[in-house]
């Protein structure tokens, strides 16, 4: 017996209509897609530059933060205290010591310096008191600075470290020579006093009981 012949399946062509939708669809998507990739890339693009414009706003500040700079005079008899930026001028400073070393504060007005003498006697007796005896040491100093920016008046509250050393004398507190000083911490609440006596602690414990 001979096979019938398969019946083919009738080709239909798509209207004039229909290839205009579907050509619609694929401009469509095409133009979804191009408007999500701008979309895409315009976000990158703030979240970068938002990125630069916080960066430049911290490098900013930093530059504009007052720091100061200490140069021995006079054998280290005295630290030199100066801004490191030239157009913030100092006014006023009142000097914190830990409370064992110094109970008042110096204060200085147009002349900002540190002096040896300020601290010579009380040094020796902390250290002595606390058990520690130390020929190089960096004591904590709270300073609060009154400065002229830009015709604005502004207040800083830092503790810096000084860096000394002490030499023995007959009968007498041990000379202290300054060396220098270091920014410890900006930012200082109003109660400088018992941060700079904190850091004090910290660095010279009390001795332990026997």
């Amino acid at each position: 017996m001979s096979e019938k012949p398969k019946k083919r399946l009738p080709i239909r062509w798509l209207s004039l209509a229909e290839l205009v939708g579907i050509l619609a669809l694929v401009i469509a998507g095409l133009g979804y897609w191009d408007t999500h990739r701008e979309r895409t890339l315009t976000e990158k693009e703030r979240a970068a530059e938002a990125q630069e414009k916080k960066a430049e706003a911290r490098a900013g500040a930093l530059k504009l933060a007052f720091l100061m700079t200490g140069s021995p005079e006079g054998g280290g008899d005295r630290l030199r205290l100066a801004s490191v930026h030239a157009e913030q001028v100092i006014q006023t400073q009142s000097l914190i010591f830990p409370s064992e070393v110094r109970a008042d504060t110096a204060e200085t007005t147009g002349n900002p310096r540190l002096e040896a003498g300020w601290i010579e006697g009380g040094l020796s007796r902390a250290e002595h008191d606390r058990g520690v005896k130390k020929p190089h040491g960096r004591l904590p100093v709270g300073v609060v600075t009154v400065y002229i920016e830009d015709g604005q008046t502004k207040t800083d509250r830092s503790i810096y470290l000084v860096g000394y050393s002490a030499h023995p004398r007959m009968l007498r507190a041990d000379k202290v020579e300054l060396e220098g000083l270091s920014l410890l911490q900006r930012g200082v609440g109003e109660n400088v006093q018992a941060a700079v006596d904190g850091v004090w602690t910290r660095q010279n414990p009390p001795p332990a009981k026997p």
